[in-house]
């Protein structure tokens, strides 16, 4: 354990940018969901009408958690945040403890680290107390924006406790998974997996009997049901099973060699296949599982919204002041509600295209560009190749969406026209998402170290645009600084063919500028 605190504070110094994202955009969810369910259903008589419409609703209860949390207004903030709040917790935990573990070891920065006097635990103990800070803080912080929107001390000090708890685990889980598994990539998509799986089962369980849910971290969080009973005794189950894990992750540890992993990977072909003798094969055989999970997460979220659209009109009847949050008001509720979930679902799509573009930097940074540029690809069809995944995955992952969404709503409204209908829709945010996409080529073009930070800024950018431009009062120049803002919001709205003319037009023209920024710099800074 020699250096640990060392090593801790060199992390914090690394993290010093980007956690702080992490935290405000928790607390920021947090923070926005308590002011408007207390605008919404502050009385006591719009919270029994939520809990008759909502309480029936087998997709909201699935999507969100128990309806016994809505027996008052800040158990009406936890059913509707808890488990995607979670999720942003469990995920920051996980890269930052696959970070500063397999990766570091994969890129050989762990090695350096291990040359002066550090103990063999020390990176990994450092990681955990990194991540056990980081969930801390979380908690706290949600703690001070549900007490500070007038919600009760008791319920929001439990709803910080047991965000941190499952921040804790899926700490320890992925240190667990980074003793196990060679490479960054096999770490994350087991703890991704667990992630979703914990949800998928939470649902489940809150649909049925809630045995399931039981079985679920998410679950096990959602049952102190803050606000609504205050139990502090399922927290157990949660820092129960982070001690457990991190005992085995260091039990692991000892019986692994330095850079390698308990599970061995495969042996690759003497030679490659003919598939993958191109850069754009290539680019797609290394990121068609992070697309595959992206867009099978899509079309989940596509059944549940879909699944809605049938009692979306009776939900509105009940709390009439939902019509504000709806383009167009109640004119027409159903469309309305279609294009909402539509650009919710565009910038979900914009934060998958984003994180498949920023592997074009990763591989740079890696030295894994080098080999394929040594040979006769030249930059243009390296970044080509590259750039494909994210610009048709992007569209594979609207369409996803766009079918389930309206395959759902179709069967509950027998007509099989939706289905057609809604893919056509979701493509129609596809000029707006490949645009974002096409800054981060610039910026990776000419500012390649703060590519990342500048391109997860923009897509933070457009969600709080597209998401809280009515509740912040952001000036119209703001808002059109959005490319979402240039779409046009179908069904609602007709289809007009100018502005997405002129995103698609303009993606190219940025794009373009980046690759000359790309020409003109050394490769691998």
């Amino acid at each position: 354990m020699t250096g640990t605190l060392g090593l801790l504070r060199f992390m914090l110094r690394r993290e010093r940018f980007g956690l702080p994202w992490w935290l405000a955009g928790a607390t920021l969810l947090i923070l926005v969901q308590s002011v408007q369910s207390q605008n919404l259903y502050g009385t006591p008589e719009a919270l029994e009408r939520l809990r008759r419409t909502i309480g029936g609703n087998t997709a909201v209860i699935a999507m969100s958690g128990p309806p016994t949390l809505l027996q008052s207004i800040g158990g009406e903030v936890v059913f509707e945040i808890f488990a995607f709040a979670s999720i942003v917790v469990a995920l920051m935990s996980m890269f930052l403890v696959g970070r500063h573990t397999r990766a570091d070891e994969e890129t050989g920065r762990a090695e350096l680290v291990r040359s002066a006097r550090v103990g063999r635990h020390a990176p990994l103990a450092a990681a955990l107390l990194l991540a056990g800070l980081a969930d801390v803080a979380a908690g706290v912080l949600l703690f001070a924006a549900a007490a500070g929107t007038d919600l009760p001390i008791g319920g929001s000090v439990l709803f910080g406790a047991a965000m941190t708890a499952v921040g804790l685990l899926f700490a320890a889980l992925t240190a667990v998974a980074a003793q196990v598994f060679e490479n960054t990539r096999a770490v994350y998509g087991a703890v991704a997996l667990t992630l979703g799986a914990s949800y998928v089962l939470r649902g489940a369980g809150d649909v049925g009997s809630g045995a399931l849910s039981w079985a679920s971290p998410i679950g096990w969080g959602q049952r102190t049901f803050p606000y609504a009973g205050d139990r502090w005794w399922p927290l157990l189950f949660p820092l129960a099973g982070a001690v457990l894990l991190v005992t085995a992750a260091a039990a692991l540890l000892r019986r692994r060699d330095f850079g390698a992993g308990l599970v061995a990977p495969r042996p690759g072909r003497a030679t490659a296949a003919p598939a993958l003798r191109n850069a754009y094969a290539l680019a797609w055989r290394l990121q068609r599982g992070s697309l595959i999970g992206w867009t099978v997460g899509l079309v989940l979220l596509g059944v549940a919204y879909g699944s809605m659209g049938d009692t979306i009109e009776q939900y509105v009847r009940d709390n009439p002041e939902i019509a504000a949050f709806l383009t167009g008001g109640a004119a027409d509720i159903v469309d309305a509600y279609l294009a909402l979930s539509a650009g919710l679902a565009a910038l979900i799509v914009a934060a998958y295209g984003v994180s498949s573009a920023l592997r074009i930097r990763a591989e740079e940074t890696s030295g894994l560009a080098e080999p394929v540029l040594a040979t006769a690809t030249s930059r243009l069809a390296w970044l080509a190749g590259q750039l494909s995944v994210p610009l048709v995955g992007s569209a594979v992952a609207l369409v996803g969406y766009g079918l389930a969404v309206g395959a759902a709503y179709g069967l509950t409204v027998s007509d099989s026209g939706q289905v057609l209908r809604m893919a056509g829709v979701a493509l129609t945010y596809l000029p707006a998402v490949w645009l974002i996409i096409a800054v981060v080529v610039l910026a990776f073009g000419w500012l390649p170290r703060p590519a990342a930070a500048l391109s997860w800024i923009i897509v933070g950018y457009c969600a709080v645009v597209t998401l809280f431009a009515d509740s912040f009062d952001l000036p119209g120049w703001v808002q059109r600084a959005s490319p979402f803002k240039h779409t046009p919001q179908v069904p609602l709205a007709d289809l007009a063919l100018t502005p997405l003319i002129v995103l698609l037009l303009l993606a190219a023209a940025v794009a373009g500028t980046g690759y000359a920024g790309l020409r003109r710099r050394d490769v691998g800074y």
